[in-house]
């Protein structure tokens, strides 16, 4: 996988962006594509977390690979920040905005939707759940109505799903619209306690998203509610896969809208890892056989970077991914 990097300063905080096609797509090309915006930031943080009247201590250490596959463009952004700490509460915030129909969409989010979480009100000292989903909800809802106004101005018409993490004191917060997955690598209570968070022990795949298709029946009624349609091939108007984006102004009208499920869970000395992945990677990757390839090069003392580098060539080049490949790995290492 032929790779570029190069750094820049962007808000004081550290970047990996990169920018598939939900809509009749094209194919060609099998050359890769990466771009790492980065400042001097470094990939880890460390958090802690009360367990029995004692503190454990994790270390955060998080990168993204992608790989443009088959596909003419690349038109994913990722996002890396294990240092986005909006006040005196520690905060990491990582995502994937799998653009469709151009790249513009997902650059945008990939910019600005932090920064309207942050504004929106996300916690920065003691942490209250409720205003934490509440300032992620309407982060997703600002971030969505300025594109489209930007969208509207420059003439473009692309969209984006997402999948995103905040990681607040000792909080998991996931949020996504469309495609986009989030999987959790959790080992049983019985080995938690007894083994260190390098993959050492058999880890459950835990499915942290839902996925936004105009096919299923609850995406489908909202859809037919507000004036469209869901064609025989499960497409939105017979265009469009994802039923929740940003962007993709065109189909609002008709039932799009940028609102997430958003979930959260405490971290523990059995979370292990997450992996951020676009529908490419998930196309050729089931969440276990994801998990226990990740959980493998873990144990062999791989750093994340080639974790991720190694989970994405193998998607694309041993499992034939055609499309648009983005995969963020968040590893959570506990310190002895």
């Amino acid at each position: 996988m032929a790779e570029s990097s190069h750094s820049i300063s962007l808000d004081k905080e550290s970047v990996s962006t990169t920018s598939n096609n939900k809509r009749e797509g094209h194919s060609d090309n099998s050359d890769s594509v990466t771009k790492k915006l980065r400042s001097s930031d470094t990939k880890e943080a460390e958090i802690t977390v009360p367990k029995n009247g004692s503190e454990l201590y994790f270390e955060i250490d998080a990168d993204a690979a992608e790989d443009k596959g088959s596909r003419h463009t690349m038109e994913d952004a990722t996002v890396v920040l294990p240092h986005a700490t909006p006040g005196k509460l520690r905060c990491a915030h990582f995502a994937i905005y799998d653009g469709h129909g151009g790249r513009l969409a997902a650059e945008y989010a990939q910019k600005h939707l932090h920064a309207n979480v942050l504004s929106a009100g996300l916690p920065r000292e003691l942490l209250d759940v409720k205003a934490a989903k509440k300032a992620i909800l309407e982060g997703f809802n600002r971030t969505d109505e300025s594109l489209l106004q930007e969208s509207t101005k420059g003439g473009w018409q692309d969209g984006a799903a997402a999948v995103c993490v905040w990681v607040l004191g000792s909080k998991v917060f996931i949020a996504n619209i469309g495609d986009a997955k989030a999987i959790l690598a959790r080992s049983s209570p019985a080995d938690g306690s007894n083994n260190s968070s390098d993959g050492s022990t058999p880890m459950k795949a835990i499915v942290l998203t839902r996925e936004h298709k105009a096919i299923y029946p609850q995406e489908r009624a909202r859809i037919q509610k507000a004036g469209g349609s869901v064609s025989s091939n499960g497409r939105l108007q017979a265009r469009l896969e994802v039923s929740r984006a940003f962007g993709d102004r065109q189909f609002k009208k008709v039932g799009v809208i940028p609102t997430p499920d958003v979930h959260s869970f405490e971290l523990t000395e059995r979370e292990h890892f997450i992996i951020l992945g676009c529908d490419g990677l998930w196309g050729v990757f089931g969440p276990s056989d994801a998990v226990d390839f990740v959980q493998k090069l873990l144990k062999e003392g791989l750093p994340v970077s080639a974790v991720s580098r190694r989970l994405v060539r193998e998607a694309v080049r041993e499992r034939q991914c055609k499309d648009n490949c983005s995969a963020v790995v968040i590893a959570f290492r506990k310190k002895q």
